[in-house]
């Protein structure tokens, strides 16, 4: 038996990030991982679809290089490839994690783990044996989600005919028709990827919009894209009549009583998550699931119902967020230290949607604003009368400010547009440190860039945009 001062349990953003910062402030940390380090985001999620959404970026861009002067004759594409870079670029990931562990001291079990009393945990390797591991101080339940299918529908996984996005990750070449199940951040993303590779996309949701989390005003810019694009948006959908083939999936759609049949080579679920609860223990180590399934805990603590064992990331519940997750575990490992820690603000995570355009969002939308009955205005800058889009030919999107009336603190921020998920970290930090709108205008923007479009956003609140 070995004993380290914190165990975590997974290696994922929030287990990884939790377990350096444990080993910064000098506590002996151990994390058990039985895949590689990274967990989902870095193996099966944010790295590799960022990097396949870079290289389907790259073929749009080209297929317009003419536009710009350059000329490169017929574009052909290779998903194979792509994937190649993509899965490359993962493991580059995953080792950058492992070298982090070593120049931090912190080990790296490999194995399953299993909780086995009090904060003890039991850990079988890949070969069968198993071990026992104390620890001092905390147990740290970091297991995070996976994807899952939708069985209801007659759309349970197969990783052939009907896949997730694992499998999607992996394919050697994009297939000639695919139906995209789910319009959320996975979906559109995607279908961003698929369209630029060539596939006929059709992207389904039984929400009336795609991105329903998101304001509506961005929702509906996000349709009237992707419709330029030729890909197929059925909002409200309802599938039936599911027959699934080896090579094929039949259907029928009915979408607010427009219905059609539809067959593709490939359907791929983007409906959620499920938190990973299941093997590790909890019922026996007295910790207790929500309603919903996750891992109930103190918000402000992570500590569950049993003593000495916590848990953050996404089996805690939404967002199931990779940098939520990761500021979680930095917020415990700082507790577990006895530091002094500032609380997570969860009104102020940022939503990011990495397909063209961009998608990236904080605080509160139009529409929450209304439901709370919130005085406030709304401002509003079009990508199309920024110079600096005019320049690089991006000129699809806005962004969005809601604001208070009275004090002018910015209620929510909304941006569609290209570096939309880089540009909406002025609007967090504005927030964070309750910024009004009159402060943003303050701050001297540089011309020409995409930043100037929330400076002329913030001053159209105020009724006093320049440029538009």
């Amino acid at each position: 038996m070995a004993s380290y001062d914190v165990i975590f349990i997974g290696g994922g953003p929030a287990g990884y990030v939790g377990a350096i910062r444990c080993g910064q402030l000098g506590l002996s940390t151990a994390v058990i991982e039985r895949e590689g380090l990274g967990g989902t985001c870095v193996l099966w999620g944010c790295i590799p679809a960022k990097a396949l959404l870079a290289s389907a970026d790259l073929a749009n861009h080209v297929r317009h290089a003419a536009d710009f002067g350059v000329n490169v004759g017929e574009v052909s594409t290779d998903y194979g490839v792509a994937m190649k870079r993509s899965r490359a670029v993962s493991l580059q990931n995953s080792k950058g994690v492992e070298f982090l562990f070593k120049k931090n001291k912190v080990t790296w079990i490999r194995g399953t783990a299993t909780l086995a009393g009090g904060m003890s945990v039991s850990v079988k390797s890949a070969d069968g044996k198993e071990e026992r591991h104390e620890a001092k101080k905390a147990v740290v339940i970091a297991t995070g989600s996976r994807v899952r299918g939708l069985p209801q529908a007659g759309l349970e996984l197969n990783k052939t005919s009907v896949i997730s996005s694992d499998e999607a990750l992996v394919l050697e070449k994009a297939p000639k028709s695919i139906a995209i199940v789910g319009a959320g951040a996975v979906g559109c993303e995607f279908a961003d990827v698929f369209n630029a590779f060539g596939s006929k996309v059709t992207l389904l949701d039984v929400m009336p919009t795609i991105l329903p989390l998101e304001d509506a005003d961005v929702s509906a810019e996000l349709g009237r894209s992707f419709k330029k694009r030729k890909i197929d948006v059925i909002p409200g959908a309802k599938i039936a009549n599911v027959k699934v083939g080896k090579d094929s999936v039949s259907f029928s759609v009915d979408a607010g009583g427009a219905k059609q049949d539809l067959t593709v080579d490939v359907v791929l679920v983007a409906a959620g998550r499920a938190p990973n609860t299941e093997g590790i223990g909890l019922e026996k180590a007295g910790v207790k699931l929500t309603d919903r399934g996750f891992i109930q805990v103190d918000q402000k603590t992570f500590q569950t119902a049993a003593k000495g064992i916590y848990a953050i990331g996404d089996v805690i519940g939404a967002p199931m967020l990779a940098h939520k997750g990761s500021r979680e575990g930095h917020v415990l490992a700082d507790q577990l230290a006895g530091h002094q820690t500032h609380p997570i603000n969860y009104g102020n995570i940022p939503n990011a949607t990495y397909c063209h355009p961009e998608v990236a969002s904080i605080g509160l939308t139009e529409q929450q604003c209304k439901e709370k009955k919130v005085d406030y205005k709304v401002g509003k800058f079009p990508f199309s009368a920024s110079g600096r889009a005019r320049t690089s030919g991006e000129t699809e999107g806005f962004v969005k400010i809601i604001r208070d009336v009275k004090y002018g603190e910015i209620l929510g921020a909304h941006i569609i547009g290209a570096h939309a998920t880089e540009l909406i970290h002025e609007l967090a930090v504005a927030r964070e440190n309750e910024f009004t709108v009159e402060e943003i205008d303050l701050a001297v923007h540089a011309h020409p860039t995409m930043a100037e479009a929330i400076a002329e956003a913030a001053l159209d609140s105020m009724g006093k945009m320049i440029h538009a």
